[in-house]
């Protein structure tokens, strides 16, 4: 419910903000000058459309996930799923980018704080294309975030013609371990992209056994908030899985949280990183993929 309100609330402010009041450079008045971001995937698509001079508050998470600000002076708040209006309402800006995933309360602190506040509730590509598009007319940069799309269609598109008359083995991908939760729908898209047909229901709970019996060739994990940390051995050897072949051909991998599960134009380097995995001989390993060979 809250997603699909989120959704319908960030085409309609799209709408409001892409149109011709854009177009001509008198009205550049009405672009947004102070923007706190509370999503990583949200500071990654300023920082790609060329906006990080407007940024001037977001989460550490957004720092670890953009190095680029580092070195300037943003103000840290909280994110989406524990936002905080004080600390909102301090920064004094004209546009909030929230994304997925949110609670209640928060969405409630973040509406509180009285500032302009595009909501964000990406499920697949299309939607995160929409996203980038949405933000680029937002921010007067719709040319940029024309170009920022292509480059991320044309990437995917290059490594799914490589792919299209591989093999294509059966790959489970997991951005939670307890309970155990199948990854988000764009990331079934890239694997499909990369060469493999996705095991389970995207985001959604699944059993070890179900795993089990759908005999996947290659396990992958990428645990939200777990950086490149996420424990292989333990995910083939702690769940009883010794007797699937992804875990007898040591084909388990784990690849940066961030280039997974951020909605932004980093899903290419995911996408690199997939295609390492599924396919080693037709791929190089990118840096943000490991595996379990490689875990003390």
């Amino acid at each position: 419910m809250i997603e699909n309100l989120l959704r319908v609330h960030a085409d309609i402010l799209s709408r409001r903000t892409t149109g011709p009041c854009f177009c001509n450079t008198h009205d550049l008045e009405y672009l947004p000058q102070r923007v706190v971001s509370l999503q990583p995937s949200a500071t990654v698509i300023l920082r790609d459309l060329g906006r990080l001079g407007s940024l001037v508050a977001c989460t550490k998470y957004c720092i670890e996930v953009c190095p680029e600000i580092t070195a300037t002076d943003k103000v840290i708040v909280a994110d989406s799923w524990t936002a905080q209006s004080e600390q909102i309402s301090a920064a004094k800006p004209d546009l909030v980018i929230a994304s997925v995933p949110y609670q209640e309360k928060a969405l409630a602190e973040i509406l509180k704080s009285g500032a302009r506040f595009l909501g964000l509730a990406p499920k697949s590509l299309a939607d995160i294309y929409a996203d980038i598009a949405a933000i680029a007319g937002i921010m007067g940069a719709r040319e940029e975030g024309l170009r920022v799309i292509h480059q991320m269609q044309d990437a995917i598109q290059a490594v799914s013609s490589r792919t299209r008359q591989l093999p294509r083995p059966l790959v489970f991908c997991e951005e939670w371990g307890k309970p155990l939760i199948a990854s988000q729908l764009w990331v079934a898209e890239l694997v499909e992209a990369a060469g493999g047909d996705f095991i389970g229901k995207p985001g959604a709970q699944i059993s070890f056994q179900e795993v089990e019996s759908a005999v996947p060739e290659v396990l992958i994990a990428a645990w939200c908030g777990a950086g490149d940390r996420v424990p292989l051995e333990k995910i083939a050897h702690g769940r009883n899985w010794e007797n699937i072949p992804a875990v007898k051909n040591g084909r388990v991998w784990g690849i940066r949280d961030e280039y997974l599960n951020t909605p932004a134009p980093t899903l290419v380097r995911g996408l690199h990183a997939l295609a390492a995995a599924i396919h080693p001989e037709c791929f190089p390993q990118p840096d943000g993929l490991r595996c379990i060979d490689a875990t003390p």
